[in-house]
């Protein structure tokens, strides 16, 4: 283990031990019962050239303080503070780290002043690396799905123990392909799972039903963020989200109907609530398009990497046969905008690989219930058919004629949501569709959900 690897760990330990390290000279100090508390610990996502974001909340009008420096006794610090948090956001805040030297471990520490009487917070460690500039090995973690399936926080095993197992990969970052939570899974005090045996749960009001309010929907990332093994995660490992249909609820599209468990029957006011609530607790730099609610993006990561986060949910058209010949409105699913978007980053890409993260994946069928007997519907890109491209494969067939046309190489896709591990080797002379060069689909999850 590394010299910087063990002073990552004494500065996280040093942390949860609540001390205070020398330099840190909060505004007023007071008695612990008058300070604001940070029980959802930190994070820090969206590694960018010279910059990061870095997230954290308050359990009251606060503003977050961030300070940061290439050593972990801060001897050198630089802060940022952020605007105020209050209930608009549910308490939680973001600010940008600018200025970044390169390939370097940054520490950073953060505590919350009180809007009212400036009185700070105990303070929060967390740690990252900033993007290389030269060439080297780069290792990170993607995967999908926690808690789902009424699969919560399980303390008798330890609570979600696989954020542990992929914090000591010591990984530069994590690609959450989507499901950061299961707003449509209420999570009960014990599931019976195979052979009878229990599972029991932490539970809380907010997951003891389906979400429908924004506050339900805030409540599922803040039950998430009571697991030690994620807030864990999350201090120490840079994140890129994406999202998918349970920030929702599952399988939702423009056609989607709601089933009896819902008194709010209107999916868009739903989607609604839900974007924010995500975007509120994502570690992500906000973007002002689509009335500051997009989600696709590309993170460069040095001359090795770039990553191309899509969103397969937003702009797709309503879960039917898949079945269309031509292209037209019902066969959305990236839609026109991101589709041309993506071709055109992929083109100008100089990095040597080029993941793109995709919440969905684009070989296997995913089926949405029947339309009618014998006649499936669809909630992904493929249809079952063994022939052309048709409905939302159009979408991907174009994609892939393109960059075999424009001799992009070196994509990978990396997805979740299916809740199984699977490898997948996409030839074109094992194909009906043959416009496109090979390339490999990776299949991850779940986190902490149901086995499929």
């Amino acid at each position: 283990m590394s010299r910087f690897d063990l002073t990552r760990r004494r500065i996280i330990q040093a942390a949860g031990a609540g001390l205070l390290l020398p330099g840190l000279a909060p505004a007023v100090l007071a008695s612990v019962k008058d300070r604001p508390k940070m029980t959802d610990g930190v994070q820090s996502g969206d590694v960018l050239g010279d910059r990061a974001m870095v997230w954290s909340r308050s359990d009251r009008p606060a503003r977050m303080v961030v300070e940061w420096d290439t050593r972990s006794m801060f001897t050198n610090p630089r802060r940022t503070v952020s605007l105020l948090a209050d209930q608009r956001t549910d308490f939680t805040a973001r600010v940008e780290l600018t200025g970044l030297p390169a390939d370097q471990a940054i520490f950073y520490r953060v505590f919350f002043e009180d809007a009212q009487t400036g009185v700070a917070s105990e303070p929060w460690f967390g740690h990252l690396r900033s993007v290389p500039v030269n060439r080297r090995n780069i290792r990170f973690v993607w995967s999908g799905d926690t808690v789902g399936q009424g699969f919560g926080i399980n303390p008798e095993i330890g609570g979600m123990r696989i954020y542990e197992a992929m914090r000591l990969r010591l990984p530069d970052f994590f690609i959450h392909s989507g499901d950061t939570i299961y707003a449509d899974g209420p999570v009960p005090a014990e599931v019976v799972t195979e052979g009878g045996r229990i599972w029991r749960n932490i539970t809380t009001e907010e997951k003891s039903k389906v979400a429908e309010t924004l506050d339900e929907y805030r409540g599922a990332y803040r039950y998430n963020l009571m697991d030690e093994n994620l807030r864990r995660f999350n201090a120490e490992v840079p994140q890129i989200w994406q999202w998918d249909d349970h920030e929702v609820t599952n399988n939702w599209s423009p056609s989607k109907q709601l089933d009896d468990r819902y008194k709010v029957k209107d999916i868009q006011l739903l989607a609604s609530r839900g974007r924010q609530a995500f975007l509120e607790y994502a570690p992500m730099r906000l973007q002002s398009a689509d009335n500051g609610g997009r989600v696709y993006r590309k993170i460069p990561y040095g001359p090795m990497l770039d990553v191309f986060v899509l969103d397969m949910r937003s702009y797709r058209d309503g879960n039917d046969a898949n079945l269309a010949d031509k292209a037209g409105p019902t066969t959305a699913f990236l839609g026109r905008e991101q589709l041309d978007w993506l071709k055109r980053e992929l083109q100008a890409s100089g990095a040597q690989w080029k993941v793109i993260a995709a919440d969905m994946p684009i070989g296997l069928g995913v089926p949405d219930g029947e339309i009618s007997p014998g006649v499936m519907r669809w909630e992904a890109i493929a249809n079952g058919e063994n022939g052309a491209p048709k409905g939302r494969e159009l979408e991907v067939a174009e994609l892939l004629g393109f960059l075999r046309q424009q001799k992009v190489r070196d994509t990978v896709w990396l997805t979740a949501d299916v809740h199984y591990c699977a490898a997948h080797h996409y030839l074109p002379d094992q194909a009906v569709f043959q416009d496109f060069d090979p390339f490999w689909e990776f299949v991850a999850g779940p986190l902490n959900a149901g086995s499929f």
